[in-house]
């Protein structure tokens, strides 16, 4: 969530938020997720720290402390991981955060293995990774340079993720920390399946290049990622997503409503085909609860 709205009195922003989202939709519990590009883009990486610390204070200061509903995430900056695992180490003592969040936008792809001591920390935290679009860490955010418009901003997000996905895998993080939760926030589900598709065909082929993978990219996919709904593929035609659905079935979905944002998905609205009660329960609540342990 981004910060509070301007222009209103001390404590009027959680006062919105109560009477927008989370009592007139009965929303149960919520993942702050703070959009800060200050860290994730942050070449200054002392003051990048600094941010992250007042930022990670600043959500129980602010939210969680006055709303239970509201869970912490612990934001860092990948990119100075000494400072990042003093942060997340720091802010797992005192007890009330329930993920890490890091910028899939970084220097490197996050498979890289300087990343992997955060991996490490989060692992044996028993913390969820969330990687929550956006960021820039110097380079185009699309395969194909900088973007002109925010329309063609905005797609990037479901390539940036994908591309992320890919580097997780087959650099081997899931297999080099078998406990690690990984979870995909707001940058959709409708690339999933093509994706694991591609990945098993050139691992089938390419094999003897990755020899840390024991089983099929897909499989680990399946086992340790976790992908929220937003913002949720509408197509045409109802029958489209059903489809959509039904070739993802083995893949963990948790909704998510990006609230207050522009393209913020209404939960009473969101799916445009139906959903069977057993699929609403697990998409609504179930995955979200097994995921964060509420």
């Amino acid at each position: 969530m981004p910060g509070p709205p301007t222009g209103g009195p001390p404590g009027s922003d959680l006062a919105f938020m109560r009477q927008q989202h989370l009592d007139p939709l009965d929303i149960e519990f919520g993942i702050l997720q703070v959009l800060d590009m200050f860290i994730f883009s942050q070449q200054n990486l002392e003051f990048g720290a600094a941010i992250q610390r007042a930022i990670n204070e600043w959500q129980l200061a602010h939210w969680t402390s006055r709303e239970p509903r509201l869970k912490a995430a612990i934001l860092v900056g990948q990119d100075d991981t000494e400072a990042a695992i003093a942060e997340i180490e720091r802010c797992a003592k005192i007890g009330q955060y329930v993920q890490i969040n890091v910028c899939p936008r970084a220097n490197e792809p996050l498979g890289r293995r300087r990343y992997w001591p955060i991996y490490a920390c989060a692992e044996e935290l028993g913390l969820p990774l969330g990687i929550h679009v956006g960021g820039y860490g110097g380079h185009a955010p699309t395969g194909g340079g900088w973007p002109s418009y925010y329309a063609e901003e905005h797609q990037s997000n479901a390539h940036s993720v994908a591309a992320q996905l890919a580097s997780l895998v087959i650099e081997g993080v899931p297999e080099r920390f078998p406990r690690l939760k990984i979870v995909f926030i707001e940058g959709g589900f409708g690339w999933i399946a093509s994706t694991m598709w591609r990945m098993d065909q050139h691992f089938e082929r390419f094999r003897d290049e990755v020899p840390q993978l024991k089983r099929r990219p897909s499989e680990y996919v399946r086992e340790h990622f976790w992908f929220t709904t937003q913002p949720i593929d509408e197509p045409d035609e109802a029958r489209h997503l059903r489809s959509l659905i039904d070739g993802s079935a083995s893949i963990v979905c948790v909704f998510s409503s990006d609230y207050p944002h522009w393209d913020f998905d209404d939960p009473r609205f969101a799916f445009k085909t139906p959903l069977s009660e057993a699929e609403r329960l697990k998409i609504f609540n179930g995955n979200a609860r097994a995921l964060y342990k509420l």
